[in-house]
């Protein structure tokens, strides 16, 4: 009886933890819906800056700046870029073990964290850290971005670091995220070709007032935004992990709560088995 007591427990523990798993698996899929719609709103956006930006290097060949400036990666700040919450699979485990791989190849590198596992993870190892964001990911956004991108300006333009370098999680789908590393300064001048026109010649631009006025202009807001769209990529792509994660684990208490049904029920069996067995052998003894 004490062994039916048990399972009877057990099954009622994995229920329970099955409905939260199920709670936490809407709830994701809500704020991913969200997410998602504020990354297809910035697409246009970003596609149309960086067709600026490669129009800007294809047809104003030398211009100078500051974050464009490329020098030996002496000194170099790494952003990692993990979430606020665990229950999200290996969703911060794999970003934290790839800035882990990276580190011994930097030279003279400080971190900047964003986001509280990061910051968590590295508290205990002996790293400079530049700045620390734990609250980012409540709610992303773009005065966020701009108020790290200031940040990251100004240490870059004032020589203090000789590369940035980001590590992330990239949204790819509900049940896919790409993890992914680049150099956030220098900015590479001109990512591409200048964009042709719908009968493919090439276009001939007029600055105005100057190249080099815009050039000012656009730079600082393209860093921005990059940045922008970091945080919101890995903010939709820890939704996405911790919908799928939940997922998992509400089919996985779906099989736990099936093994151990199956169990009660032959503990049930072979204890209803045994009383009748007694009983019989009771008769049987008073008969004789």
């Amino acid at each position: 009886m004490a062994n039916l007591i048990d399972i009877r427990r057990r099954i009622r523990s994995v229920k329970n933890t099955q409905q939260i798993t199920k709670a936490m698996k809407m709830v994701a899929a809500a704020r991913l819906r969200r997410a998602q719609d504020r990354i297809f709103a910035a697409r246009p956006y970003a596609l149309e800056i960086k067709k600026v930006m490669s129009n800007l290097a294809a047809h104003a060949g030398g211009l100078k700046h500051p974050l464009l400036a490329v020098r030996p990666e002496k000194r170099v700040l790494l952003v990692v870029v993990t979430g606020d919450k665990g229950l999200a699979g290996s969703f911060n485990a794999n970003v934290l073990r790839r800035a882990t791989e990276v580190l011994p190849r930097l030279a003279g590198v400080e971190l900047l964290l964003l986001g509280r596992k990061g910051v968590d993870f590295f508290r205990r190892r002996p790293l400079k850290v530049r700045k620390a964001y734990t609250t980012l990911f409540s709610n992303v956004t773009y005065a966020q971005a701009e108020e790290i991108s200031a940040d990251l300006r100004d240490a870059y333009s004032s020589g203090e670091y000789d590369a940035v370098h980001v590590v992330y999680n990239k949204f790819k789908s509900v049940i896919a995220q790409e993890l992914t590393q680049e150099r956030l300064l220098p900015i590479p001048a001109g990512e591409g070709e200048a964009a042709p026109a719908a009968d493919g010649s090439t276009r001939e631009y007029l600055f105005e007032p100057s190249a080099e006025a815009i050039l000012e202009e656009l730079l600082p807001r393209y860093l921005t935004f990059q940045v922008y769209r970091i945080l919101l990529e890995s903010q939709a792509a820890e939704h996405a992990a911790r919908m799928t994660a939940s997922d998992s684990a509400t089919k996985n208490a779906g099989e736990i709560i099936e093994r151990l049904t199956l169990r009660y029920n032959r503990a049930r069996q072979a204890a209803i088995t045994t009383e009748l067995i007694e009983v019989v052998s009771g008769a049987n003894a008073l008969e004789g």
